[in-house]
């Protein structure tokens, strides 16, 4: 899924390995959520565990209702950098479980705190009372499991049985929910309308007894809203016909759909060797820089390049580092390969770039926005060796 024909780019003017985000797509996406947004009633948050490009915060926040955040440093990202002069941004967070000293700091700024456990947020009711005493617009919420699974990839299914996320309905008999003013649930990856739907049914009946006493209810992310033939239209009006039912706000926190088809990540070809069929290797990475492709797994597309035999030319592209699995994917291409020549990897922006590492000591890529319309090209930062070993000590 590619919108922007990067093919426009010259890569040359890049570092290499470089994210490029097309800020002009991106302005795209934002107006949609905008629009289902303003529409449905809903209030659509940025999630930043899938992008977080947080140079691009101020944009987000002009079309946005705020962030949600999966822990204390992407809550304080939000808070710092997601923010308009004339529409300050709510800031959220929900997490697996939260240690004391993280949850202190939320408490001080963050606008709704959403629990995977009742025991967690019973265990924390001092600190709780005391910062709603301060703070009495303070939120809470708890997430909730409807064992309902639309996922086809086991890692990203959250209602998986043994799951570790979310409440089941089992466990949520007889509890005290007084002071939860709201309901989370996120079971979704890259999906459409249909899947939406079919989860807010199975919600419906096994929480809808709940449902009267909240004030909001947040339907997590995976929506691929700004994908081509997302159902935008079914949406809203579930929503509005949600919202009447419950006279709950609520909430959107989607991720990919703000950056789909946004971005690329440009590599560049070091070497070309023969082993059982020609292998290029690549300055990038599988398991640093495109983790997804090993962990889902996924083939990413590059711009030019076909299936296996697609192409008179095949080539496996792997990356520079020494663990013996780090294979991008087989492809094929219409000319040979050459040492030098740059790839394009498409749709690269949401989740590929929040998850880099600097296995091997390999250099992060180098992040760049660029405007699609004007040619215009920042490069917005370049990673070096003190990068690296800041965080080993």
């Amino acid at each position: 899924m590619q919108f922007t024909d990067f093919s426009k780019l010259d890569l040359q003017r890049l570092p290499s390995p470089c994210f490029v985000v097309d800020q002009v797509a991106i302005e795209r996406n934002l107006v949609i959520l905008q629009d289902v947004a303003q529409r449905s009633g809903a209030k659509v948050l940025a999630a930043l565990k899938a992008f977080s490009m947080w140079d691009l915060g101020e944009l987000s926040a002009r079309y946005l209702d705020g962030t949600c955040a999966s822990g204390l440093h992407e809550a304080m990202l939000g808070r710092d950098e997601y923010q308009s002069l004339d529409r300050p941004g709510e800031v959220h967070v929900y997490s697996a479980a939260f240690s004391q000293q993280d949850l202190l700091q939320l408490l001080d700024f963050a606008d709704h705190i959403v629990f995977n456990s009742i025991g967690q947020w019973q265990r924390f009711q001092g600190i709780i009372k005391a910062a709603k005493a301060k703070r009495e617009n303070l939120a809470f919420g708890l997430r909730i499991n409807p064992e309902h699974s639309e996922g086809s990839v086991p890692i990203y299914d959250p209602c998986a049985p043994g799951s570790r996320l979310g409440i089941r309905l089992a466990d949520m008999q007889n509890q005290d929910l007084s002071g939860i003013s709201g309901l989370h649930f996120h079971t979704l990856c890259e999906q459409g309308f249909a899947e939406l739907s079919r989860t807010l049914d199975a919600v419906e009946d096994k929480f809808g007894h709940l449902l009267h006493q909240m004030h909001w209810v947040n339907f997590g992310g995976g929506h691929h809203i700004t994908a081509p033939g997302y159902d935008i239209e079914g949406l809203i009006s579930r929503i509005v016909e949600f919202s009447e039912k419950y006279q709950v706000q609520v909430y959107l926190e989607p991720g990919e759909a703000i950056a789909i088809g946004t971005g690329i990540l440009s590599a560049e070809i070091l070497d070309i060797i023969e082993s059982d069929g020609q292998q290029a290797i690549l300055d990038t990475s599988a398991t640093c820089h495109m983790p997804d492709t090993l962990e889902m797994p996924y083939r990413p597309d590059i711009t030019g390049a076909g299936e296996v035999d697609q192409y008179p030319y095949n080539y496996r592209l792997g990356g520079l580092t020494c663990l013996a699995g780090d294979i991008i994917n087989d492809y094929s291409f219409a000319q040979p390969l050459e040492i030098g020549q740059r790839l394009i990897f498409e749709d690269m922006a949401h989740y590929t770039m929040v998850k880099t590492s600097t296995f091997n000591g390999t250099k992060l890529p180098a992040l760049a926005i660029w405007n699609s319309t004007t040619d215009a090209l920042k490069i917005v930062k370049e990673f070096d060796y003190n990068d690296f070993k800041q965080r080993l000590s």
